[in-house]
């Protein structure tokens, strides 16, 4: 072990190596995130499960997961600094896209029932997005840099073995901190409380057994990253703070 530290530290003293699939993932990764923000994340939906009757959840569960399977990714082949860049990059667009959101919201209706109608309906999906991304860019500021903390510094203890384990901790603490941070942020005062508290839990749940459901697929992408970019990062001269975008 004593030895691996030693050739990963010496590695540490050397420029990071340009990578031919990172930015991919980093596109695939904003988009995602917009996606759960302005598509999903207004509408508490409900579906019927065996004995526990009507279980609402928020709609952006169909897509935010995979933010946390690409951060997963990213923090376990590039390193923490690579995803805290991708969290910034998309908060960025989560920003401008909420402050265009309003600006068309607000630009004058031309006339026409057809336009006063379309007026609402921007209105009641759009009419919320500030909201939304403030708490979104709070809450999953937080969750996602906890996530790839956890996650780093578990594959440094680990000594790299145990990625099912990793991941899916790492995704349960990221979870729990998101969660608890932004259906009380966008909706309170919107929703009712006790819907709030259910559609919380119920995304915190659902968002767990995701990564635990997605861990074959996560080997799968893990592996086959770390053998065409020839890079498998270990976190242990790296700077956590969540204030830079440097890698």
């Amino acid at each position: 072990m004593l030895i691996s530290i030693i050739h990963f530290s010496r590695l540490m003293d050397l420029p990071r190596p340009r990578h031919r699939y990172y930015d991919l993932i980093l596109a695939a990764f904003v988009v995602v995130l917009l996606c759960s923000n302005f598509i999903g994340a207004g509408k508490a939906a409900v579906v019927n499960l065996p004995y526990f009757g009507a279980v609402p959840f928020g709609g952006g569960i169909l897509f935010f997961p995979i933010s946390y399977f690409f951060g997963d990714i990213l923090t376990e082949v590039y390193g923490y600094a690579y995803d805290r860049r991708a969290v910034w990059a998309g908060f960025a667009a989560l920003a401008f896209a909420a402050i265009m959101a309003q600006i068309v919201i607000a630009l004058p209706v031309a006339s026409g029932e057809y336009m006063a109608n379309y007026q609402k309906g921007l209105e009641t999906v759009f009419g919320n997005s500030w909201r939304i991304a403030v708490a979104s860019m709070f809450s999953f500021w937080c969750g996602s840099l906890v996530n790839s903390y956890f996650l780093a510094k578990m594959k440094v203890w680990t000594q790299g073995r145990f990625l099912w384990m990793r991941t899916i901790g790492s995704t349960a603490v990221g979870e729990m901190v998101d969660s608890s941070f932004f259906y009380v942020l966008a909706f309170y005062g919107i929703w009712p409380t006790h819907e709030i508290i259910q559609v919380a839990l119920a995304q915190y749940v659902l968002k767990t057994s995701w990564e635990v459901l997605a861990t074959p697929m996560t080997y799968w992408v893990v592996n086959f990253l770390k053998r065409k970019e020839n890079e498998d990062f270990y976190d242990i001269h790296t700077n956590f703070t969540p204030f830079r975008v440097k890698v």
